[in-house]
């Protein structure tokens, strides 16, 4: 039917524009936010980039539900504003009939969420656990960075590098500042470079320089000239990615039955559930007087979303808890949603029944 090509046309443009817009807002906040962890050492500059892949992945189950309820919503408002809606109902097609159009476009949508949620967004982070683990572990001169000074992994030494390596791989004005049995030494050399042995040690090589050597409060210091001076760097042990439930696969959670593992199942299937009801919701909510307000309804429907991810949330920590059993969390919420939904479709109904019958 027309109403049905017209309908899913406006669907998929807005969807476009939804997920383009609050796409761009998730990059824009997890970059300021890898950004200010790098600039405070707390991650690698080199790693900002991967990362950034990585939480993309993680959010797109989310950021697809919200992009799905956002552009039925906004379709069907509009219908409602530009007295559209009003037409479709005159010719005969009921507010059930846009069932069965919002059902074809949303369907899809809900299989990659549903893929994203259940296997994508896990896999994406373990894997930033990972990059993140093998960025701690990288050894003392691998953490340099010109322009910034750099503590080594066992706190004892204090990096700075005022150039970057060129073609040659050395650096450029190299301070070291560290402590051992409670002497203080500094050290300046004009240039450096890494060197690895044949039975795999690791060294940092300092060439032309100089180092200063004594007790803190005391007169006492030492001042040594050298031509080369070689300090070992040791890669820190590796350690394992600690498993949390949000890092493990959808199937090894299933495996366990532990109650830390359902919550998490509990989530995992209630994005895609929510995603599918949270798009039938948006017939009956999008209702807007073309005399009104164009708000209202659309802070309601914020309202409604918020109110069913808070409501997953807290079914996630009563299967946690053992307050209710895998079962019930899982199907309660949209169950609840679910009844919410008919009761605003016999609304609207009834309205428009009533609104036929004085007419």
């Amino acid at each position: 039917m027309i109403f049905r090509r017209a309908a899913q046309r406006e669907f998929t443009q807005n969807a476009v524009a939804v997920f383009v817009a609050l796409f761009a807002i998730l990059l824009t906040t997890q970059l300021i936010r890898l950004l200010g962890d790098a600039a405070g050492g707390g991650i690698a500059p080199e790693a900002v980039a991967a990362l950034l892949g990585f939480n993309a992945l993680n959010y797109l189950s989310i950021l697809l539900s919200l992009t799905l309820f956002i552009s039925v919503l906004l379709a069907l408002s509009r219908a409602y504003r530009d007295s559209e809606m009003a037409v479709w109902l005159s010719s005969g097609v009921s507010l059930v009939t846009w069932v069965n159009p919002v059902l074809r476009f949303a369907l899809p949508l809900v299989a990659v969420i549903a893929t994203f949620s259940l296997f994508l967004a896990p896999w994406a982070l373990n894997k930033s656990a990972e990059y993140r683990n093998r960025m701690d572990q990288r050894d003392d001169a691998s953490r340099v960075s010109p322009g910034s000074f750099k503590e080594s992994g066992n706190a004892e030494r204090v990096f700075f590098v005022e150039a970057g390596a060129g073609a040659d791989g050395r650096v450029k004005n190299i301070f070291i500042s560290s402590v051992q049995h409670g002497r203080l030494g500094v050290m300046a050399a004009a240039e450096g470079f890494s060197e690895v042995h044949a039975n795999g040690d690791r060294f940092l090589v300092l060439g032309q320089g100089r180092r200063y050597e004594g007790t803190p409060g005391t007169t006492e210091y030492r001042v040594m000239e050298f031509d080369r001076y070689a300090i070992r760097t040791e890669s820190r042990e590796m350690r394992g990615v600690e498993k949390s439930p949000k890092h493990m696969s959808t199937l090894d959670l299933m495996k366990d039955p532990r109650p830390d593992f359902l919550g998490e199942l509990v989530w995992r299937i209630g994005i895609p559930l929510s995603a599918l009801t949270l798009a039938l919701l948006a017939i009956p909510l999008s209702f807007a007087n073309p005399r009104g307000g164009r708000t209202n309804n659309l802070v309601f429907a914020l309202l409604t979303y918020m109110i069913y991810s808070n409501l997953l949330s807290v079914s996630q920590a009563w299967v946690i808890q053992g307050k209710v059993s895998f079962a019930v969390g899982v199907w309660a919420v949209h169950v609840v949603m679910f009844f919410g939904l008919l009761l605003l479709f016999s609304r609207r109904l009834v309205v428009f029944s009533w609104g036929r019958l004085w007419r």
